[in-house]
């Protein structure tokens, strides 16, 4: 436990971090690169050059320092992050590494301000969090390994299917190479895997959501292929030079967004290729016939970059399933699309207001951060409770 003392002295630095800024964040991770190269084969360097990850540590380290005496309040956080870490097969002697360049950082940005005092009251608080981190995150890989089909660490897999489910987005089953059983998940989960790019000097970890509902046999992801200019090392390569027989590492599933059993109707709420998790719960909620009614609600570019759709068409037979989407671009519309299904311009939810479970329903949303923070907006003056509100984002985490 930390004493009054460290929490005072770590509560009295929240004005010289809040002053920083990300510049510490940015300052360590330049360090800590620079020191262990052999790191970089772990983090997602692509976010380091598009400054989302040095913006959610630094989020994450105010957010400690301002609840160090309530830690409780971090739980939330403290859960996502250990699931992301079990993904990239973070383990306890990683914590040191981390810890000495985030100390050694705040020593070389504020001299004058980082005392002996300092110093050993931000030590006694990393080492606080590193084992709040490292007990949980152990209890996900025993969780993992125990069950049945699980395992430790990567075990490697074989493409087995590449298919198009639009222009943008291909879909990808992986089968274990040792045709054992494989570990179940929840709907809404992702899966971690490892991959060595091509002319690409560091392997790449990635999490992308699983798109099917389990089956004990194989997995499936949906990956989109980012344009020109955005930053796509991993899913670009996938499109690319992934292929039917090539082998890569999988970690377990993993991920705290994911669906919850409450026998109550369901909404799930998409844009791009954010409907990859929807399509998970949309699949498992048909095969166990759910009874109560489901709304698929979803938003991309053009009817060429919808994913899935003739999949929840035949699924509409098969369950209480509305679904309704929306384009920006409706031109390639023939007329067998042309229906009272599809909408053209941004998701409008209060169309949708006396039909949607407002009161009792649980809403799932998955898409662009500003994306969801409109749908939540409009949940919220539709009446919607916050706490039916559950979302995920992918890649560093936002606030919406």
């Amino acid at each position: 436990m930390l004493s009054e003392k460290h929490i005072s002295i770590v509560k009295s630095t929240i004005p010289l971090l809040e002053s920083a800024g990300t510049a510490i964040t940015e300052h360590f991770y330049q360090r800590m690169f620079s020191h262990n190269p052999e790191l970089k084969n772990i983090f997602n360097m692509s976010h380091q050059k598009t400054g989302g990850q040095p913006a959610a540590l630094f989020n994450a380290v105010a957010a400690y320092a301002k609840n160090i005496d309530n830690l409780g309040a971090l739980s939330g956080a403290v859960e996502r992050i250990a699931h992301k870490h079990t993904s990239f097969n973070i383990q306890p002697d990683h914590y040191p590494i981390v810890g000495h360049h985030l100390l050694e950082t705040l020593r070389e940005l504020a001299p004058d301000a980082f005392t002996p005092d300092v110093e050993e009251a931000w030590g006694a608080a990393y080492g606080l969090l590193a084992g709040i981190f490292i007990q949980r995150e152990d209890e996900l890989y025993q969780k993992s390994a125990n069950q049945p089909g699980g395992w430790l660490g990567a075990r490697q897999f074989r493409v087995v299917e590449k298919r198009e489910e639009s222009n943008l987005v291909t879909s990808f089953i992986f089968v274990p190479i040792d045709e054992l059983p494989v570990i179940g998940y929840e709907s809404g989960q992702y899966l971690g895997i490892k991959v060595a790019p091509t002319n690409h000097e560091y392997l790449e970890m990635r999490q992308y959501s699983l798109s099917d509902k389990a089956n004990g046999s194989s997995y499936r992801i949906s990956v989109k292929r980012e344009a020109v200019g955005i930053p796509g090392v991993v899913s670009n390569h996938l499109h690319d030079y992934l292929n039917v027989g090539d082998i890569v590492d999988v970690y377990p599933p993993a991920g705290d967004f994911h669906y919850i059993e409450r026998e109550a109707p369901v909404v799930l709420i998409s844009a791009g290729v954010g409907v990859t998790p929807m399509q998970s719960m949309l699949e498992m909620l048909a095969d166990k016939q759910f009874d109560k009614p489901v709304f698929y609600l979803h938003a991309c570019e053009n009817v060429e970059q919808h994913s899935f759709n003739q999949r929840v068409n035949l699924l509409s037979e098969q369950i209480n399933l509305q679904h309704h989407t929306w384009y920006r671009d409706t031109s390639g519309l023939n007329d067998a699309d042309n229906n009272a299904n599809i909408q053209q311009g941004f998701m409008n939810l209060a169309l949708l207001k006396s039909q949607l479970p407002v009161t009792d329903g649980d809403f799932y949303l998955c898409g662009p951060v500003v994306f969801m923070q409109f749908a939540k907006q409009q949940l919220v003056a539709l009446g919607v409770n916050d706490d039916r509100i559950h979302y995920e984002v992918f890649g560093p985490h936002s606030d919406l």
